[in-house]
């Protein structure tokens, strides 16, 4: 395996960064980037000394803090890991069967978690160089330009996207934890459902305005991480005890009407899956906020993280997606997944205690969960200010960058509310993100003369995870021009 080396050029306010990646046969393969998170500037005035030497990893949110350690790397996890779209994985089932979707899940779980240990490891590549952040390390593998291409799209996508529909769903179930609570008030003044997205949003932000970064996040994602499990654990608990509905048919052959349609279905089923692991744009930010020394290296308590989180989330998926496939089969609402079935089918059945912890317990998950996606964001629009006037971003501005960003979610979330029928689509990029582009990342920087098992098997994976991406766009595309924008937009028919 090849070796690393980093050698630091002082140029004209910026440092040139330049990786020699040594091969098995001494051959020198330089990279050459540069880098922008350390900057030496003449000062316009003596109020301008405090900063001159600082490292602009300490002005922006997801590194202005590196006192993490494994728990919190857990808490973190598990908060962005566990999301309303675990509750969707019953209709995967409804779309491969149960061989071919337990298959699947399986699969995705081992996958991902391969492409976890990878990111993991480029984090630090070598001692002294750290990349905490997901489009920096693609522009690290791929050179500046293509890196910053085929990455930032995806990944301001996915975190935006994701915020939008935390929003859609964390509104939407606080309509019905106040419904379920107020029966007799709720029909004299009630809320609209965008009035109850503009709540939710207001609840996230503020929460935002108290956590500078990321690493100020640790107890709201305890909190979230906490309730997450707690739902999924409940819910399947809770449908367990009901039994199956009746009349309950497990055949995904009668979900769809023609071979295209079957098609359809399969991609449907791919992406809901790959959705459900959607996060990976937010390990390498994750792990940003370790510490990091000579004799103890981020990783090390990174993984540990990684082990106790990945353990709880199958431990969350696997009987959410089976529990809810064997009690309602082919009857699993095609939007909103089991928690529309809680709220129609079994609403009349199960105890009002339990509903309102199961909708309390998704709204607080969702407010959490939304802290870590946009933070991503935050630290965009922080950089951009930072690169351009080389000083740490005033609290005022980053206040507002948070305020304008809450403001742009929730239009979003109002003017398209068919977005979360547009999931399969954020599938498909998630899906790339995930178990794709880590894969090829790490064939770049880590340049083998002699082809071992690990590299053939890490090329496939690579190669595969784009392919099947592709392919979960297509279908999506290709749904959306046979039935359109409405709620039954996961129904392939």
């Amino acid at each position: 395996m090849g070796e690393m080396v980093d050698e630091y050029k002082q140029g004209e306010g910026s440092f040139e960064n330049r990786i020699h990646i040594i091969n098995d046969d001494g051959q020198i393969v330089s990279k050459r980037m540069v880098e922008n998170l350390s900057i030496t500037l003449q000062p316009d005035s003596e109020d301008d000394w405090n900063g001159i030497n600082q490292d602009q990893d300490e002005w922006l949110p997801i590194t202005g803090s590196r006192k993490g350690n494994s728990w919190t790397a857990t808490f973190h996890l598990l908060c962005s890991g566990i999301g309303t779209q675990t509750l969707s994985l019953p209709l995967a089932f409804v779309y491969l069967g149960w061989f071919w979707g337990t298959l699947c899940l399986c699969v995705a779980f081992v996958w991902q978690l391969y492409t976890i240990g990878l990111l993991v490891s480029l984090h630090e590549p070598v001692p002294g160089t750290r990349y905490s952040r997901y489009l920096q390390l693609s522009m690290v593998a791929f050179g500046e330009k293509l890196g910053k291409v085929i990455a930032i799209f995806p990944v301001l996508y996915l975190a935006g996207g994701t915020c939008v529909m935390f929003i859609i769903a964390g509104g939407g179930t606080m309509k019905l934890f106040y419904q379920l609570l107020c029966d007799d008030c709720s029909s004299k003044h009630p809320l609209t459902t965008t009035e109850w997205f503009l709540v939710f949003t207001c609840l996230s932000i503020l929460v935002s305005l108290f956590c500078p970064n990321l690493h100020s996040v640790s107890l709201v994602s305890f909190f979230g991480a906490v309730m997450a499990v707690g739902y999924c654990t409940t819910l399947w608990v809770m449908i367990v005890a009901k039994g199956r509905i009746d009349d309950t048919v497990y055949d995904p052959s009668k979900v769809v009407a023609s071979d295209a349609g079957r098609a359809r279905s399969i991609l449907n089923g791919l992406g809901i899956i790959a959705l459900a692991f959607r996060g990976h744009n937010v390990v390498l930010e994750i792990q940003g906020t370790l510490p990091s020394t000579p004799n103890r290296s981020s990783a090390r308590l990174m993984w540990k993280g990684v082990a106790a989180s990945y353990l709880i989330i199958a431990v969350c998926f696997l009987p959410v997606a089976i529990v809810g496939y064997w009690a309602f089969g082919n009857k699993i609402p095609v939007n909103g997944g089991m928690l529309t079935a809680i709220s129609t089918t079994l609403h009349h059945n199960a105890s009002k205690p339990v509903l309102g912890l199961i909708y309390l317990q998704v709204v607080l998950s969702c407010v959490s969960a939304f802290q870590i996606y946009s933070m991503v964001i935050f630290d965009n629009l922080e950089n951009a200010y930072v690169s351009k006037k080389c000083k740490k971003c005033p609290k005022l501005i980053s206040l507002g960058f948070r305020i304008f960003f809450g403001g742009v979610t929730f239009f979003i979330s109002v003017a398209f509310p068919f977005l979360p029928s547009l999931a399969l689509i954020v599938g498909g990029f998630a899906l790339h993100l995930t178990f794709g582009y880590p894969c090829l990342m790490w064939i770049v920087m880590k340049r083998q003369t002699t082809k071992s098992v690990r590299w053939w098997l890490t090329l496939g994976l690579g190669c595969l995870g784009i392919g099947l991406s592709v392919l979960v766009i297509v279908g999506a595309v290709w749904n959306l021009a046979c039935r359109g924008l409405d709620a039954n937009f996961f129904h392939p028919r």
